[in-house]
């Protein structure tokens, strides 16, 4: 995110709406118009503070919001930091169980893969941690 932009929380944790990530870095994410510091959910339904934390191992809880839309979504981008890490086991099948193709990847590969796919209206969604 560019230096002196001011940092801006998503109202009520939710921005409704489908919306390309413009900027990511520096802890944070920028799309609509506006920027976020820590972990998003891009959902069909919108943009979701994601409350993980980059460090903590990835929970199944922590994609209840993902399965709550899984009929809307067919591919789940998970950007996981600087670098890839799996998810685990109980987690890959709780998205397979669910219907939901993912793949795991950098936090900005991610992001760039996620706003390719969603300019060709596809149904994605990505789970993204912030990077410095």
């Amino acid at each position: 995110m560019p230096r002196g932009e001011p940092v801006r929380q998503l109202h009520d944790g939710f921005v409704p709406g489908r919306f390309a990530i413009d900027a990511y870095g520096r802890g944070g994410f920028r799309f609509a118009d506006m920027s976020h510091r820590g972990a998003i959910l891009a959902l069909p339904s919108g943009v979701h503070r994601w409350p993980v934390e980059a460090g903590a191992g990835l929970t199944a809880a922590d994609f209840a919001l993902v399965l709550a839309e899984k009929t809307a979504i067919d591919t789940l981008l998970v950007g996981t930091g600087e670098a890839p890490r799996m998810l685990t086991e109980d987690i890959r099948w709780l998205l397979r169980d669910a219907g939901i193709g993912f793949d795991v990847m950098a936090t900005g590969a991610a992001a760039r893969t996620y706003n390719i796919m969603l300019g060709e209206n596809r149904r994605v969604a990505a789970a993204l941690l912030p990077v410095d």
